[in-house]
């Protein structure tokens, strides 16, 4: 791996959710959600009240905490990696859920480049709402290569276009393969659950992130996601 950024699991539970000094009339922010070929429970379970030797910091905002397998922690890693193969995008807010995984990643563009959403006549782009309900984006799985997806209304607001450097479907898209290849691995060589077809769905949610109050809203359900699992639509099979 990449010394630029070694994955530490303590260090990138982030939970700043405002960016400093960041302009929210730039489109540079997505919240983005996976989830697992036919909802499997792949990455671990949700555990019980933190106990006086967890580590508190690691789980701020909630009762209860995702308890991640190793395959999980594999997932993990390989956002954090994103960083490395993309010089344009940052990791921000992220949880890897029982068989889903939110995210917030931030396209902050080439040096000297327009960070502003560049139109775009002729495919509509969606957005969703902060529970991922909205029309997901046709997407990829590792094998598979992104469509456009319509535009649907959005409490959050959305507008047609997409931001420029690395979009946010080849973002996923390579995420995608590089936790697919490695959960083969694991499947094959640490005796993994195995996965029906395909590790992750072909369609996955995107939203642009417009303001500061989106921005904080999104950030505080990834984070709370675990404490309202018994209640997440994505708890309920397919």
């Amino acid at each position: 791996m990449n010394d630029k950024l070694k994955y530490n699991p303590t260090i990138h539970h982030r939970r700043s959710i405002r960016l400093k000094g960041y302009d929210y009339s730039q489109a540079g922010l997505y919240f983005i959600t996976i989830c697992c070929q036919d909802r499997e429970h792949l990455f671990g379970e949700i555990g019980s009240i933190l106990g006086a030797n967890d580590n508190l910091g690691e789980h701020i905002g909630s009762p209860v905490r995702m308890k991640l397998n190793d395959a999980g922690k594999m997932v993990e890693k390989w956002y954090f990696e994103l960083e490395n193969k993309f010089t344009d995008i940052k990791c921000h807010e992220m949880i890897t859920m029982p068989n889903h995984f939110h995210c917030i990643i931030e396209n902050v563009g080439s040096v000297g480049a327009d960070l502003r959403v560049c139109p775009n006549t002729n495919t509509p782009h969606g957005s969703n709402t902060a529970n991922g309900s909205g029309t997901p984006h046709g997407s990829n799985s590792a094998h598979g290569s992104g469509t456009p997806h319509d535009g649907s209304n959005s409490p959050h607001g959305s507008e047609d276009g997409e931001h420029i450097g690395s979009p946010p479907h080849r973002v996923v898209q390579w995420f995608k393969t590089m936790s697919t290849n490695e959960y083969i691995r694991g499947v094959k060589n640490m005796g993994w659950q195995p996965f029906n077809g395909k590790l992750w769905q072909r369609n996955y949610w995107e939203h642009i992130i417009r303001n500061e109050q989106s921005h904080q809203t999104i950030s505080k359900y990834i984070i709370d996601n675990p404490a309202k699992w018994n209640d997440d639509k994505f708890n309920k099979p397919l």
